[in-house]
């Protein structure tokens, strides 16, 4: 069977790979061409075009690459009109994967959106189109197969959040073990390790990282390890850290760091759920501008920011927003995570319910490739 499979980020790249693994199991004459990266190449997949080349972050980018997104989408139309997939796999990536399925759909291709976005949260009027350009819906959190059902009578298919295998399998692996900073400065042993995750993008590290940093002068016994992202530079972060002295910082080993994490501040979006699955006790931070904090606040319709509390239905993590997220507030929360023992023993039993949620049974990548399997008439 000829699959074709369209991812626009390194998160989409992980997934698609794991994907990609489990069809090649279930199908052993498999043929699949895909836009991703090294990950989904590595898997078995011809690579078409690098997720590198499509991922533009922010309003004013996305109007400054207009006319590549608009040669991306063309030629990736075309390359699929080429190729005539029996069925055509979308990996999150909504701005664009959600434009391909209404053309592949016009043209009857059969589609499959693995990884819905994120629209009970906002642009919930997408639904309608995505009904319409959507053969089979797999979601990975547990609520929106409930939501889609009795909000939009739509039948779409759990199958598990990959990132539980993920993590699992990291943390069995050695490189768990390993945590190298930047200047090769070795931690202390007899220190609690706190990470701090403060996003990816300049503007809102900025408005998290300095709360952070100050935090750590209230815990001297504590080594506290920022973990940077990749888009930025360590030229970036070095007045930020110098006043800092037991402040450490990592690269490309986020996992690592929470591998052997005490506690984290983690800010808001994917690292939260991630943080938990590693079970370390953590505290969830937003700040953003005021006029973007106002607008968000009317656009997204959410009882919670951290996908946590969303999925268990309930405060499991300390939420800090906007002007919620002060060294005093993060202070106490941080104190809590480290030293309060009934605390802790809650957090982990609500971590286990969590993980049980996400597990659905089993492996969602290869929940995920039997759905596809089953609904293309099986093997």
């Amino acid at each position: 069977m000829k699959y074709y499979i369209i991812a626009g980020e390194a998160s989409g790249d992980l997934h698609g790979s794991n994907l990609i693994k489990e069809l090649r199991l279930l199908d052993k004459e498999v043929d699949i061409r895909c836009w991703g990266g090294d990950y989904m190449e590595q898997a078995g997949a011809t690579l078409v075009k690098h997720y590198r080349d499509l991922a533009f972050m922010g309003f004013a980018e996305v109007v400054m690459n207009l006319r590549t997104i608009l040669r991306n989408l063309s030629f990736c139309k075309e390359d699929i009109a080429r190729y005539q997939p029996d069925v055509l796999i979308l990996v999150d990536y909504p701005g664009f994967n959600l434009r391909i399925a209404e053309w592949a759909k016009s043209r009857g291709m059969k589609v499959v959106f693995y990884i819905s976005p994120q629209v009970w949260a906002w642009k919930e009027g997408r639904v309608k189109k995505m009904k319409q350009h959507i053969d089979l819906m797999l979601v990975i959190l547990p609520f929106e197969k409930d939501y889609f059902k009795n909000r939009w009578q739509w039948d779409v298919q759990y199958v598990g959040h990959p990132l539980v295998r993920v993590i699992d399998q990291f943390k069995a692996s050695p490189e768990a073990q390993v945590l190298l900073t930047d200047n090769n400065t070795p931690l202390p042993a007899s220190q609690k390790l706190v990470a701090l995750l403060p996003g990816s993008r300049k503007q809102e590290i900025l408005k998290k990282l300095p709360v952070m940093l100050e935090v750590s002068k209230q815990f001297p016994d504590c080594t506290f390890v920022v973990a940077k992202a990749p888009g930025q530079e360590d030229v970036f972060y070095a007045d930020l850290l110098a006043p800092y002295k037991n402040v450490l910082a990592v690269r490309n080993q986020t996992y690592a760091l929470l591998a052997q994490s005490n506690a984290a501040l983690v800010t808001s979006g994917t690292a939260t759920l991630e943080t938990a699955l590693f079970g370390v006790p953590e505290a969830v931070c937003y700040k953003g501008s005021n006029i973007s904090y106002q607008i968000a606040k009317r656009l997204i319709k959410v009882k919670y920011i951290s996908l946590v509390n969303l999925i268990l239905d309930k405060l499991v993590v300390k939420e800090l927003i906007q002007n919620d997220l002060t060294v005093a507030n993060a202070s106490t929360a941080l104190k809590n995570l480290l030293y309060n023992v009934d605390k802790q023993a809650q957090l982990q039993r609500d971590y286990q319910e969590l993980k049980t949620l996400l597990s659905a049974g089993g492996n969602a990548s290869a929940n995920a490739a039997r759905a596809i399997v089953d609904f293309m008439g099986g093997l």
